[in-house]
Order: structure tokens, then C-alpha cells, then sequence
């Protein structure tokens, strides 16, 4: 069994900045591609960045360029996701999520395989 363990998320007013974590535990299992997708209230889940295990690639939605930045740390299987300048559009529940084989399709939600519980994120204006 796989788990993906968020933590970091939280209350913070506009312009601030909070870092999640996302830890794999479990049984061991390929990662090739893990990601970060938000879902606000009535919305749809939306791709926000993704890195390659392999390599350290990363990419970003346009929404959240510049402002956002996604790493890991191979040795303690997690990845993070580092949110600066945000604004009260960032509010949403962010979830992590580890894909097992290769593909350029990073920015959709089926790609995945594993998906972690979410942890809330509120920006205050």
C-alpha cells in the first residue's frame, strides 16, 4: 500500500508565502512524475506543478508561474511545494499525487496513480 502524506497547509493573508510537504511511505514504487493539483470550492481540480523524480524537471501552471516552486528531496521521499505572493484565488485544497510511468500528460488528474488526503489552504485578502 502507498500513502501520500500532505502537511503545511494553512491560514495566511495575501502576499504571504507557505510551503507543503508530500511524503511517499509504504511499499516501494516507481515515481516518475509527482504533482500538485487544487480544487476550490465548486470547481474542478486543476494541475498547479509537477517535477521528474529522474532528472528534477518541473512545470507549472500559468496561474501560479513565478510565484510558485515545486522540488524534492529524493533521500526522504517527498516533494514540496514552495507558494510565495499568495492571493485569496490560491485558497483551495491542494493535493499531491505520484504517477508510476512516463507521460507528457503531467497537467491531467488520470495520469496519476496515488493521491494524498489534501490539505486546506486559505488566503485571506
Amino acid at each position: 500500500q502507498v500513502q501520500l502524506v500532505e502537511g503545511g497547509g494553512g491560514l495566511v493573508q495575501a502576499g504571504g508565502s507557505l510551503r507543503l510537504s508530500c511524503t511517499a511511505s509504504g511499499r516501494t514504487f516507481t515515481k516518475n512524475t509527482m504533482g500538485w493539483f487544487r480544487q476550490a470550492p465548486g470547481k474542478e481540480r486543476d494541475f498547479v506543478a509537477a517535477i521528474r523524480w529522474v532528472g528534477g524537471r518541473t512545470y507549472y501552471a500559468d496561474s501560479v508561474k513565478g510565484r510558485f516552486a515545486i522540488s524534492k528531496d529524493s533521500a526522504k521521499n517527498t516533494v514540496y511545494l514552495q507558494m510565495d505572493s499568495l492571493k485569496p484565488e490560491d485558497t483551495a485544497v491542494y493535493y499531491c499525487a505520484a504517477a508510476t510511468y512516463l507521460t507528457d500528460l503531467y497537467t491531467n488528474s488520470g495520469t496519476y496513480d496515488f493521491w494524498g488526503q489534501g490539505t486546506q489552504v486559505t488566503v485571506s485578502s
